[in-house]
């Protein structure tokens, strides 16, 4: 495409023979401005990483390895195009990694917008990894370690007032890991004020929920299928004007204080619509493969009960 001008990249996990390496390369070759953000301390793909960063900087992209002591887990993808005698930017988010491999045995959402203020946003973001400066004040993005964990707390507080004040109040989330205690601890205070809340945690989940004057309005549920789930989806009924978020982040100490993560909104009505009710109220319902936790630590698999059609 005559009209791109840039390209800037994310790359976390991406396989060693990647297709979409191969499209950066070419890119790069064709006079177009790539920028590549590589994380060389992805566990287990170090080596490949390395490969891969060698291969496009011989290519001619500018290949950085994000900021000091933070691993760069963000997935975003930024293309800037000449459009009309102006630069538009669309922008790519996403909650799995780029890697042709796992897309095809995990389950992620990514979102594909020309949003101008997310494409400021995610362009701050590759601003602030690739130079020395300050991490910018973004408008529609979280991001770790600056925003996303306070935007988190100060999401889950404002549901428990609205619980407190007897208005409808409910949280959903879908994460691979809970394991930060001030999110825990934020989450045991809103169900206390009769917060409904709903967690789908595939692995790791340090909270206890069903503890009688603590969480029993807490409801924990992993789903074990046939492929890994991914997707990191966040719920917050704010008033009856609902909030969703999806996300490169887990609930733990390094993903929200230790990385660079990215937490996009979910706007556009039939697509948030379509998150909560096929990302988060389906998994709820599911009958089959889900495995519910008990305040005891335990995990039960659900079965269907009678003539209860299976829910999968």
């Amino acid at each position: 495409d005559p009209k791109v001008l840039a390209i800037k990249q994310t790359l976390y996990r991406t396989g060693p023979d990647s297709v979409l390496v191969d499209v950066l390369v070419e890119a790069a070759r064709s006079s177009k401005e790539v920028t590549v953000v590589v994380e060389l301390r992805a566990r287990f793909d170090e080596e490949a990483n390395i490969r891969l960063a060698t291969r496009l900087q011989e290519a001619g992209a500018h290949v950085v390895y994000g900021v000091v002591g933070y691993k760069t887990h963000a997935k975003m993808v930024l293309v800037v195009r000449r459009e009309a005698n102006k630069f538009k930017r669309y922008v790519h988010l996403g909650t799995g990694n780029y890697h042709d491999r796992t897309a095809r045995i995990y389950t992620d959402y990514g979102l594909l917008t020309c949003n101008e203020d997310i494409g400021e946003d995610v362009h701050k973001m590759f601003m602030q990894l690739t130079t020395l400066g300050r991490g910018a004040k973004l408008k529609r993005l979280l991001q770790s370690p600056f925003s996303l964990y306070a935007g988190l707390i100060r999401r889950i507080e404002r549901e428990t007032e609205a619980a407190r004040q007897g208005k409808p109040a409910h949280i959903m989330a879908k994460i691979n890991a809970l394991a930060e205690s001030g999110i825990i601890h934020a989450l045991y205070k809103a169900s206390i004020a009769g917060v409904k809340i709903d967690l789908i945690v595939r692995g790791i989940c340090c909270l206890k929920p069903g503890i009688p004057g603590i969480s029993e309005n807490i409801h924990v549920r992993s789903i074990v299928g046939r492929f890994l789930e991914h997707t990191r989806i966040f719920y917050f009924f704010n008033d009856g004007k609902p909030e969703v978020y999806c996300a490169s982040a887990d609930w733990m100490v390094r993903n929200l204080l230790k990385r660079v993560e990215e937490c996009f909104p979910i706007e556009n009505p039939k697509l948030k619509e379509r998150v909560v009710e096929e990302g988060l109220k389906l998994y709820l319902q599911d009958n089959t493969q889900a495995w519910v936790l008990n305040s005891e630590g335990h995990y039960t698999r659900l079965i269907p009960e009678d003539e209860a059609p299976a829910i999968s």
